[in-house]
């Protein structure tokens, strides 16, 4: 990079020539894809998301496809998984009911999935990250976030170049296009790349962050879904700039762990790491007694403990799981397995625990074990874990209380608190 370049930060994306500032067009391709921002070259953690990923694919492969709205998705029956952004004009939107989707769109081609294909482009473009960074921490086949931190002595440019470049690369040898979010957090990276779909670039900085947030819809938020929208909405909170004005003490009063996800990404604080999260497929605790155990009440404290220490690992390693796995194993050392997929993502021990406790007690028939575990899988980011739950209105309180046990336990070691299921028994 010139001198100049660095003084005045502002490229183009088109052909990634430095540009002065205020200017509307490419002084040197005359590309109106022109990037400013005052932080651009200080940033490194980006999420990038191809655009209409499975659609984009097969406009690909047929051209004849190019100019028509396109749903991929299933039968009359089935429901839309991707649509174009032609489609998407019309009102057809991913998880729509296909008769629905075919009312609003009546000319919109229907393709059926081809999942291999996709995978395996996936898997292309994925590669294709790893080649800028080794962080690449993917959330599905078609995101990922990239922290590019360190990178600049490697390809001689900073990251939002670099990211340029790689953006025009997928165009050039993949044929289908992506948007990137620039970003000093993975929240507003994540948000920075729906901003300007499709072949976006856009870039949130630290500065920003408080008044780009202050008048958006709390739905921005991660884990804020229509019916925690609605309840929000009848306490009198529709903007996130209200949240701002709120203490974090009250928030959780109200609200439980929600209330401190509220209180730290309306203020665009997220100190979440991009990590490898590839190796892990599961979260898991166990043990193996000393003698044979089938009480139902006596496996219920050792179910318990377990519960605690995997909603521990799942904290440190800031990931979530949303299916609860029940292991035992009989005194003649034959397995069972029993799991129960969950409706949103946990890291809350008492919700990993009372799961447990439902899945247990259909096996709990007077048959001696002489193990037991507990675990989650399905593991995904943690952002979207544990809404509050509408039907069971003391879970925000167990879960606060929880919250409040794990600082303790952080401060003055895992013993110095227990629940009434584990105290005073024996730790066999």
């Amino acid at each position: 990079m010139q001198a100049d370049e660095i003084r005045h930060p502002g490229f183009c994306r088109d052909c990634l020539v430095g540009q002065p500032p205020k200017q509307r067009r490419c002084r040197k391709c005359g590309s109106p894809r022109l990037i400013y921002h005052d932080e651009l070259y200080g940033l490194t953690l980006a999420h990038i998301d191809c655009d209409a990923f499975y659609a984009s694919i097969e406009k690909r492969d047929n051209p004849e496809l190019a100019d028509k709205p396109v749903i991929i998705g299933g039968g009359k029956r089935g429901v839309v998984s991707t649509a174009c952004y032609i489609a998407r004009i019309h009102g057809v939107r991913s998880a729509m009911p296909m008769f629905k989707a075919l009312e609003a769109c009546p000319q919109a081609v229907v393709v059926k999935p081809d999942m291999e294909k996709y995978v395996r482009v996936g898997r292309q473009i994925r590669s294709m990250m790893e080649e800028l960074t080794p962080l690449v921490q993917p959330l599905s086949i078609d995101e990922a976030f990239l922290e590019l931190k360190g990178t600049e002595r490697l390809h001689h440019d900073p990251p939002a170049r670099v990211l340029a470049r790689f953006a025009k690369r997928v165009e050039q040898e993949v044929g289908i296009t992506i948007s990137v979010g620039l970003s000093y957090c993975k929240f507003l990276a994540k948000v920075a790349s729906d901003l300007q779909k499709p072949r976006g670039f856009s870039v949130i900085g630290q500065a920003e962050a408080l008044e780009f947030l202050r008048a958006r819809s709390v739905r921005l938020i991660w884990g804020v879904g229509k019916a925690f929208a609605e309840t929000l909405e009848r306490d009198g909170i529709r903007e996130i700039g209200q949240l701002q004005t709120m203490e974090e003490t009250e928030l959780m009063r109200r609200y439980g762990v929600m209330g401190k996800r509220l209180y730290n990404l309306s203020r665009g604080q997220d100190d979440r790491q991009v990590h490898l999260n590839d190796a892990a497929k599961s979260v898991s605790s166990e043990t193996t007694f000393f003698d044979d155990i089938s009480a139902y009440d006596d496996l219920v404290t050792h179910l318990r403990r377990l519960a605690e220490q995997v909603a521990t690992r799942l904290r440190k390693a800031d990931i979530a799981g949303q299916t609860v796995v029940l292991k035992l194993k009989t005194a003649d050392f034959k397995s069972r397995t029993r799991n129960r997929k969950l409706e949103d993502p946990t890291m809350l021990a008492d919700r990993i625990f009372r799961i447990g406790m439902e899945l247990l007690k259909k096996e709990a028939d007077g048959t001696k074990f002489r193990l037991i575990g507990i675990g989650v899988s399905d593991l995904c980011d943690p952002q979207r874990a544990d809404p509050p739950d509408l039907v069971d209105p003391l879970a925000s309180r167990r879960a606060a209380a929880e919250a409040a046990v794990n600082v303790l336990r952080d401060k003055f070691g895992k013993k110095s608190v227990e629940t009434g299921y584990t105290f005073g028994k024996d730790r066999r």
